[in-house]
């Protein structure tokens, strides 16, 4: 079995978009809204800062209090829409019981939508994604360009995707079909569950049960794209039982270190989109304007 290096990846894709954003004409501004100070929370936007700032993106930490009200963050947030060179805005989640997340979701400017949670953004993604411009779930997004990096022989390949969730299921679901892929859903009322994931030549999975996936339930020579956690006696765990898999399994991405940091990167890689279509819309009007 070959384990998946996720960090290896993600460097990889960060190299280019540090080399993209080196040839803009202006410096794009990212932007992690933050609504307390949840120590986990506050860990992932340390994690989102340094990688932005080794591509030579300019961070921006909006830190607001626990007691901000839907409407007040909404106003904040339609403030940070506006300034300029933004070029991406995600909301740190959880927020805490009293925010209607959705709301606020929603007020960030569709085309800044770079986490894909706002309903416009995400709609457009079912609508009319274009993988070549368009924003995409960068959990998601991760599981592609993982799956991508493996260079498989897709004729005859049997594609089972574990769980239909907002983040990961149903968004590579439609990213394969749209490549022509014939994929095969699981979720909570699927009945053939065994049959399925025995039948399977390549798995993702995004259910967050820890160790769901073991040798007994899949066939040899599987590939498994785990891009689900959850909490195993304090420890962090994917939804596949490593050691269950270890000879049985052509290549595994592990949890954490897998899916985990191609996300980060896929996410920044979305900043980039977005400050390649505003300086592209700026050229375009200057050019109308001689």
């Amino acid at each position: 079995m070959q384990i998946i290096n996720g960090k290896k990846l993600r460097d990889g894709i960060l190299a280019k978009v540090k080399k993209e954003v080196a040839l803009l004409k202006f410096q794009p501004v990212f932007t992690d809204v933050l609504v307390g100070n949840d120590p986990a929370s506050v860990q992932y936007v340390r994690i989102k800062k340094a990688m932005a700032e080794a591509v030579d993106l300019s961070f921006y930490k909006a830190n607001f209090p626990s007691s901000i009200t839907t409407d007040e963050l909404i106003r904040e947030i339609k403030i940070l829409n506006k300034v300029p060179n933004m070029c991406g805005i995600i909301i740190q989640l959880p927020l805490p019981e009293h925010i209607d997340r959705q709301r606020a979701l929603d007020s960030i400017d569709p085309k800044l939508d770079v986490d894909c949670l706002g309903k416009v953004a995400s709609g457009k993604f079912y609508d009319s994604y274009d993988s070549k411009s368009d924003l995409g779930f960068p959990t998601a997004l991760s599981c592609m360009a993982i799956l991508d990096s493996l260079h498989l022989d897709w004729p005859g390949k049997k594609i089972v995707v574990l769980g239909q969730g907002t983040l990961v299921g149903r968004p590579v679901t439609h990213m394969l079909r749209l490549r022509g892929l014939p994929v095969e859903t699981i979720d909570n009322r699927t009945e053939n569950i065994s049959e399925l994931l025995k039948n399977a030549d390549v798995i993702v999975s995004g259910i967050g049960r820890g160790k769901f996936i073991n040798g007994q339930k899949v066939k040899k020579d599987i590939i498994i794209i785990d891009a689900g956690t959850s909490e195993d006696n304090g420890a962090i765990v994917g939804d596949v039982d490593l050691e269950s898999v270890k000879n049985i399994a052509s290549y595994v991405s592990p949890v954490p270190g897998g899916v985990g940091p191609v996300t980060v990167a896929m996410l920044l890689n979305n900043v980039l989109s977005v400050a390649k279509s505003l300086e592209k819309s700026r050229d375009d009007s200057a050019e109308s304007n001689i």
